[in-house]
């Protein structure tokens, strides 16, 4: 059985769109790469900010359901979403990004041996920036090229997934047993589990967490995760794998840029394996204006016109405008 590559991507709530669209373009400064609907619910945006051109392991997407209220934070949720920056330094940096732009933040502290710092988004949804400095493992993307931070510092892709879980046991087990993981660390009530080539792109931390309620699923917290797989091939193994342990799954699933299985892995936990193909880039939308327009899928380009009437528009135009690079007194690089 071939392992999982690393993450694929997250998925997580939104009470706004157009927020969530400034605060991940002119704050963190990740691309959006295709700007379509919620498949399942074509009233509902999904969003896909990733590095410069989409990558696999470099997305975050979210979905904006109309009259969703706000997530209650417990255990048994994926708790905050990791973005990989590529040094020490550039943690500093993002500090200063941070204060200047009213980002509430942690300071730069250790986690299992790489420098971090904790912060949130306008719907307190949690993240954490990760330093790649002398990271061997699975490889990151490239940062935004045209956006406002330089590239020696930008975000080029996914970190460590924090899993709050109550039954530590069990989920441990589907971690080894079935979605072969390796426990590599422990750090107080944090285990960290490795896939792969390991690495800040293909690691979760989980927190063994009894002493809290249930979460509850809603907007500023996340809705599933997912897992790289190599292509169709790969995933129909992991489709039959799956089924031979009983979980409960939605079978193949084609999500047009890449084919899917959705799992519920653990109370409260959603994986989906993702295939790294065919990707963003396609026959709606070129490099050069990658998530500027409403994409949709072919089963839905019919369509056009009523769900158009059902999701607002907002302007996601950028290859017309131009970004300075904000450097707050730091050198650019040579």
């Amino acid at each position: 059985m071939k392992p999982l590559i690393g993450i694929h991507h997250i998925t997580a709530i939104t009470s706004s769109a157009e927020k969530n669209y400034e605060f991940f373009t002119n704050i963190l400064s990740m691309r959006l790469v295709k700007k379509t609907i919620n498949q399942d619910d074509i009233q509902t945006y999904h969003l896909f900010f990733a590095d410069d051109k989409g990558n696999p392991g470099t997305d975050i997407t979210f979905f904006d359901f109309p009259g969703i209220t706000k997530a209650q934070r417990g255990t048994n949720e994926i708790f905050r979403s990791g973005l990989r920056v590529p040094s020490d330094q550039a943690l500093e940096y993002w500090l200063k990004r941070f204060d200047y732009y009213d980002v509430k933040h942690s300071e730069i502290y250790e986690q299992f041996g790489r420098k971090v710092i904790d912060f949130e988004d306008f719907d307190e949804q949690l993240y954490q920036l990760i330093s790649d400095e002398n990271d061997s493992g699975v490889e990151t993307g490239t940062p935004w090229k045209n956006g406002p931070v330089p590239a020696e510092f930008g975000i080029s892709g996914l970190g460590r997934v924090h899993v709050r879980i109550a039954d530590f046991s069990f989920y441990k087990q589907v971690l080894e047993n079935v979605l072969g993981f390796t426990e590599t660390a422990t750090e107080e009530s944090l285990h960290l589990f490795e896939t792969g080539k390991g690495g800040n792109g293909a690691a979760m931390l989980v927190e063994h967490n009894t002493t809290i309620p249930q979460a509850v699923q809603g907007f500023g917290g996340v809705h599933h995760m997912a897992f790289r797989v190599e292509n169709r091939a790969h995933l129909e193994e992991w489709i039959e794998r799956m089924s031979s342990f009983n979980f409960r799954t939605s079978g193949y699933v084609d999500r047009f840029y890449f084919e899917s299985l959705y799992a519920v892995i653990a109370e409260g936990i959603l994986f989906e394996f993702a295939t790294d193909e065919p990707g963003f880039i396609d026959d709606e939308e070129s490099y050069e204006i990658l998530g500027e327009t409403l994409a949709l899928p072919p089963k839905f380009r019919n369509h056009r016109e009523e769900i158009e009437k059902l999701v607002r528009h907002f302007d996601t135009v950028r290859s017309t405008k131009n970004f300075e690079k904000e450097y707050f007194g730091f050198e650019p690089k040579a």
